[in-house]
């Protein structure tokens, strides 16, 4: 009975509601016209929906999503500029001005100015172009800035390595390799930053590699780099014992020679008047970066201290600014097998992906709210698309755009985003809930109206 009455009580509470916002919206057509009337009703119907979610209860499934969609359809909402009141019946009406009539005698036979012609209306560009032109605009790289910025970073490489075998001769550095995305034709614009790997010459046999999952810090991104053979080879016997730290090489202790090193010990005005250019040291970054001005250009280089071939092993690990108990551990770079990936896909039909990758690189980097998932995140998104075998031609760019849109929703809602390469990589988990909720709306709205995404990171 108790239920009953409950029940009962509810259907009326919203035959009251449902009556109330009839009665609203029949009296907002009279005041505020139909374009209000419609902006009213969406508002009252989000209300409602608030009121009917906080009074049952709710779907852990599509309570996010939910969210992320009513929010893109209010924001979405143009402002309608209001209308007048009609006027009163007592107010007397205006007289109708009669229309002149023509001459009734012959017409005017002197000279007559042709009528103007009226300029053509602009053309109505669809998706898929607006998305090329943003490609030519934002994403593709002129190919002199290509040669001078290759130019450049081959003689930093070649000044950065004379100063580390002078400074640090019993280190065994290798050879310092420029590379990255603009040696690769993977360059998103002008603004990706150069790699110059600066790897470690290791002692065979005396290092191990311990899976990140098997330390303290139980991180599956990184590995552990171990001293072994202490009985026969001592410790001190390897030059970078010197970098030890409970057994295992220590990276944050190898960044923290080089960023001193980088800093206060290269003489960059001198090697920046012998290459015609300026060049300076980051400060704010925790990373190891050169910020280089030429006349024609800037650049920015990220100097990562590698190790790779440990154990005869092919990973590459880098020596990156890593938090918490992960701080000396070394972090696995994905970057060389992912560009691989994607450039054997593309040479197998033809297709487009490593493209849709840089879009996607130009589209999120200048979006406010996107700019936090970066090069790695994409990546992961175009490869899982790129392995279905479905048409990738040029003329299917703008469809794909979409379904990577799509798919970074999907993930964002799960909160995961697995590495290709190793599912158990999370990609997600260093991102927090408002920064998801932010990235997810903006996808929605960026999902019903693309061209409005393309024309903010155009901005």
């Amino acid at each position: 009975m108790a239920e009953f009455s409950q029940k009962r009580g509810k259907q009326r509470g919203e035959e009251g509601l449902g009556s109330a916002v009839d009665f609203l919206l029949a009296n907002a057509r009279l005041v505020l016209g139909m374009g209000g009337a419609a902006v009213l009703g969406i508002a009252t119907l989000a209300v409602k929906r608030l009121i009917d979610r906080a009074t049952s209860p709710p779907d852990e499934d599509d309570a996010k999503g939910d969210s992320w969609k009513e929010l893109s359809l209010l924001k979405a909402t143009p402002n309608q500029q209001p209308q007048p009141p009609p006027a009163a019946l007592s107010e007397p009406l205006s007289p109708l001005v009669p229309l002149p009539s023509g001459p009734e005698g012959p017409a005017d036979t002197g000279p007559q100015t042709p009528p103007r012609l009226s300029s053509p209306a602009p053309l109505c560009l669809t998706f898929q172009e607006k998305l090329l032109a943003f490609e030519q605009d934002h994403v593709v790289v002129p190919a002199a800035h290509v040669v001078l910025a290759k130019q450049l970073a081959g003689d930093i490489a070649q000044e950065l390595q004379v100063y580390l075998r002078s400074k640090f001769p019993e280190l065994p550095f290798g050879p310092l390799v420029p590379g990255g995305p603009l040696y690769e034709e993977l360059q998103a614009g002008t603004t990706e930053h150069v790699r110059l790997l600066a790897p470690l010459v290791l002692e065979p046999g005396l290092w191990s590699l311990v899976p990140g999952v098997d330390t303290v810090a139980q991180d599956p991104r990184c590995w552990a780099m171990r001293r072994t053979q202490l009985e026969f080879c001592p410790r001190g016997s390897s030059p970078w014992d010197r970098f030890l730290v409970g057994g295992y090489l220590s990276s944050r202790e190898l960044l923290g020679l080089l960023r001193k090193a980088l800093i206060a010990s290269v003489n960059w005005p001198a090697i920046g008047a012998l290459l015609r250019c300026l060049i300076r040291p980051s400060m704010a970054s925790e990373e190891l970066l050169l910020e280089v001005q030429h006349e024609h250009l800037e650049l920015t280089m990220a100097v990562l201290v590698a190790v790779t071939g440990v154990c005869e092993d092919s990973r590459l690990l880098l020596a990156w600014p890593l938090e918490g108990l992960a701080g000396n551990l070394w972090l696995q770079d994905l970057y060389p097998v992912e560009a691989a990936k994607l450039q054997t896909l593309d040479n197998c039909d033809a297709g487009t992906r490593q493209r849709l990758l840089l879009l996607l690189c130009g589209v999120f980097r200048g979006h406010p709210a996107l700019g936090r998932l970066g090069r790695s995140h994409l990546t992961q998104v175009v490869l899982r698309l790129g392995e279905k075998e479905v048409d990738w031609a040029e003329e299917a760019l703008g469809e794909h755009f979409l379904q990577a849109l799509e798919l970074l929703i999907g993930s964002l809602e799960q909160g995961t985003l697995p590495c290709h390469f190793d599912p158990s990589v999370n990609l997600l988990s260093g991102l927090q809930e408002e920064e998801i909720d932010a990235m997810g709306y903006a996808l929605y709205s960026g999902l019903r109206a693309p061209e409005g995404l393309l024309q903010v990171s155009g901005n």
